[in-house]
């Protein structure tokens, strides 16, 4: 099996994909090394070229000046057509059995594919307009754009891969897509983890048995719920268990107490960085996850690696992937701290409790969310797609 792999971004070249979609390129980056094996090739067939237009431009401005709305050229007919161009001079030159792109339907806008073409998403982008801030501004025409693009795609594509039951729900419910035509697989780690249970049991027996370590990863504090994750810090302190909020991506608030310990911006694509964080998630007992707005959320994936379980909203696909007392807990997203900490504290009391807890988010990693097992599942949903 040949699999044509498009993207919009250069798969080579880390150092150069934005701080906004370091999760989502390191996962397209991914999906290539689990999908390769000795049955299965991939030809990348990228990095695409975004056309640029003054018109677009022109668009943006008057939307911005006359509208204080958001126009985006990326949902404009030009930028597809753009793509589209590009993607089938290169298939035309290709004997490979499947298109495949893993961002979104962007780049297969109008692409008429001559062999099955699959999406693989988080979420499509129509079940985040008003959900996402940065959807939630949009004028008419992008609207309409956007809309009407992404259904679309969704009719000549042979198959839609995303991440969660709630995706595949909204995607049926936006386009009227057959869920028999979506298949849903969690995205794994950042990194490719291979951890054994014993050595996930001695990392679990070496956290601190004296300060709780809740761990916050967001690039956006508001959106992702950093007042809340320091509300929940501070109710664990002032109810006598030592609490660390440690802060990965964005700064704390300035005058944020001392427990709250920020360690700026962590590039993942190095090694350095990538050793750091690996510390951070080791010593760490709870990922907060309290977000605002999310299809899912490539962290939750990274800290169950570890055996660290997540303390987050509910909304969005997370209540399929955070499962109550198997890899940690969800909650409303305007919950009372007083929840988290009730859920937390018995826990943290008990070292047995917690062991079984942590032990447990490892195993439901290990057999969804592990970038093997994801891979596995990809390459035999081709093989029937093929078939």
């Amino acid at each position: 099996m040949k699999i044509a792999y498009t993207t919009t971004f250069d798969m080579q070249s880390p150092s150069s994909w934005p701080k906004r979609h370091l999760g989502l390129y390191g996962a397209g980056a991914k999906i290539v090394r689990v999908l390769e094996n000795e049955e299965t090739t991939v030809e990348y067939l990228g990095a695409l070229t975004k056309k640029r237009s003054p018109i677009t431009r022109l668009k943006w401005m008057f939307y911005r000046n006359a509208f204080k709305q958001d126009f985006y050229s990326w949902a404009d007919p030009i930028v597809g057509q753009g793509y589209a161009r590009q993607i089938e001079q290169k298939l035309s030159e290709s004997d490979a059995d499947i298109l495949l792109c893993p961002e979104n339907a962007i780049p297969l806008a109008n692409v008429r594919p001559d062999r099955p073409m699959v999406l693989w998403t988080d979420a499509t982008l129509g079940s985040l307009v008003d959900f996402y801030p940065y959807l939630s501004n949009l004028c008419g025409e992008t609207r309409r754009n956007l809309m009407r693009m992404e259904k679309r795609v969704l009719d000549r594509c042979s198959l839609l891969i995303v991440n969660s039951e709630w995706a595949a729900q909204r995607a049926n419910e936006l386009y009227d897509i057959p869920l028999s035509k979506v298949e849903v697989i969690p995205r794994g780690a950042n990194k490719i983890h291979d951890l054994l249970a014993d050595e996930l049991a001695q990392i679990i027996h070496e956290r601190s048995s004296q300060v709780c370590q809740l761990l916050f990863v967001a690039v956006d504090w508001v959106r992702k719920g950093g007042d809340t994750a320091l509300g929940v810090a501070r109710s664990l302190n002032q109810s006598g268990i030592p609490t660390e909020l440690h802060v990965v991506g964005c700064p704390p608030p300035t005058g944020s107490p001392d427990f709250v310990i920020g360690h700026g911006f962590i590039d993942r694509t190095t090694e350095t960085g990538q050793a750091e964080m690996d510390k951070l998630f080791r010593r760490s007992h709870f990922l907060m996850y309290p977000t605002k707005a999310d299809a899912l959320g490539m962290a939750l994936s990274e800290a169950a690696a570890f055996g660290v379980p997540a303390l987050a909203s509910r909304i969005g696909g997370i209540p399929g992937l955070v499962k109550s007392g198997v890899t940690g807990e969800t909650f409303p997203v305007d919950a009372d701290w007083k929840e988290y900490c009730q859920f937390v504290i018995p826990y943290i009391k008990e070292p047995g409790k917690y062991k079984d807890l942590a032990m447990s988010t490892f195993r439901s990693y290990r057999n969804h969310m592990s970038w093997p097992a994801v891979g596995e599942r990809a390459r035999n949903i081709f093989k029937e797609l093929l078939n």
